[in-house]
């Protein structure tokens, strides 16, 4: 897979980013997102497959991406299809710091250090490639303004940004409610993108040991209310650092 094309969870990542705080948006709603997002790519890639409500690896050859790459390995080991939501609720330490870790890397967000309280280290992550920020947004918006149906790309970062709480983000307000009403329906243009963020929302609302779904994932679904709030959609509090090393782990590579 060539890296001239975003991921998902990196588009998820930079949908999330607040420009006026640094901050992630939802940020623990997000975790699942990133991790549901994995999927989603892997799939596009070619390297799973959704068997009912389980995710199963058709094809365990790497993609070239560390991160997705230890997803599928991580994946694979597993001997069978993993429900998605037993995956996306599974531990996963660091992935929100290893993609944020990551876009820095590539240039598109750089890391303002600072102190919470006076005392605390933190660190903001400001968006530099704002042009890439913007046409993912004006992706999104076309998708809703337009009515027209999006690509499964653009389907599916929709349908993960409704379940991971980044409406009121993205379409704050009364004014954005109808928006908001629409991003959430886009969620029926892809049914592995629909399936995983089922299975996010799942997770939050803590269904996670209930068992298979009885409708498929793209089957209207998309009505149900949205997911459990997990904190504010904009303004969310700095995380503090443990350490100037601790900021910047990467978690799985």
């Amino acid at each position: 897979m060539g890296r001239s094309r975003r991921t998902i969870p990196e588009e998820l990542l930079l949908l999330a980013l607040d420009p006026a705080t640094g901050t992630t948006a939802q940020p623990q709603s997000l975790d699942l997102g990133l991790a549901g997002a994995q999927l989603v790519e892997l799939a596009m890639a070619g390297r799973i497959a959704p068997d009912g409500d389980r995710i199963a690896v058709v094809l365990p050859r790497p993609t070239g991406d560390p991160t997705l790459d230890s997803a599928l390995e991580l994946l694979r080991r597993r001997g069978s299809p993993v429900r998605a939501v037993h995956w996306i609720g599974g531990p996963r330490l660091g992935l929100r710091q290893t993609y944020l870790t990551h876009l820095e890397r590539c240039g598109m967000v750089h890391a303002v250090n600072g102190q919470m309280c006076g005392v605390l280290p933190t660190t903001r992550y400001q968006a530099t490639e704002t042009a890439i920020s913007r046409e993912i947004r004006t992706r999104l918006d076309t998708a809703i303004r337009t009515g027209v149906p999006p690509d499964p790309r653009t389907a599916a970062l929709a349908a993960l940004a409704h379940a991971v709480g980044l409406g009121k983000h993205l379409y704050p307000g009364n004014e954005g409610r109808s928006c908001r009403s629409r991003l959430r329906d886009l969620i029926r243009h892809d049914p592995m993108g629909g399936l995983v963020a089922h299975a996010v929302m799942d997770v939050q609302n803590g269904v996670a040991a209930a068992g298979p779904r009885r409708a498929a994932a793209g089957s209207g679904r998309g009505q149900r209310s949205g997911p459990a709030a997990s904190g504010r959609a904009g303004g969310v509090p700095e995380q503090p650092r443990r350490g100037a090393g601790m900021a910047r782990v990467a978690g799985v590579r």
